[in-house]
């Protein structure tokens, strides 16, 4: 198995007709897995949509190292695939970065990829409801009907820090959140 960069259109296939949103996020990285030839993976990281997030994890003189793991989409999803899958992503990334991702609580994942990664887990968002979208869009770009609402499910949020010892020691001392669990 080898692990290269990759494009969005690369990845627009995986995102659009295998991950359960089927809908394209912010895409600053991509990182195609291949199985001989064979692109058998996609996993990809952006800018998260709310700039308060980027703010909150590690403070407003972070924001600008936070990013999010978006997409992680296997064809077979193999035993330890996804975990060797996404720490050579992370090697690939550009350091320091804050890592953040979400497990959907709707789609019953509990994050196991995550804590396999050593992940920290920080907890779990609040379920809630945002103003419907316009073709199931993010919801910043709804419809302007304060009234037509659409849930949002609970996700379970990780975070990982990618640098060296001494950005990880810092982020960490800096992180906002309770580490509710460390993975070793």
């Amino acid at each position: 198995m080898k692990v290269l960069p990759i494009t969005r259109k690369d990845a627009e296939p995986f995102i659009m007709n295998i991950h359960y949103a089927h809908r394209m996020p912010s895409i600053s990285f991509a990182f195609g897995l291949f199985d001989n030839e064979e692109l058998v993976g996609i996993c990809t990281f952006g800018k998260p949509a709310s700039p308060f997030l980027c703010m909150g994890i590690c403070g407003k003189h972070n924001s600008k190292f936070v990013w999010e793991l978006n997409r992680l989409v296997l064809k077979y999803n193999k035993p330890n695939q996804a975990s060797f899958f996404i720490s050579r992503c992370l090697k690939l990334l550009p350091s320091p970065m804050i890592i953040v991702s979400y497990a959907d609580t709707a789609q019953s994942h509990v994050g196991t990829v995550y804590k396999a990664s050593n992940f920290y887990f920080t907890g779990t968002t609040k379920e809630r409801t945002d103003m419907a979208s316009n073709s199931g869009k993010h919801s910043r770009h709804h419809l302007g009907d304060r009234t037509n609402r659409v849930v949002r499910s609970a996700k379970h949020r990780f975070i990982k820090f990618v640098g060296n010892k001494k950005e990880k020691k810092l982020f960490l001392k800096d992180l906002r959140y309770k580490i509710i669990s460390i993975q070793n």
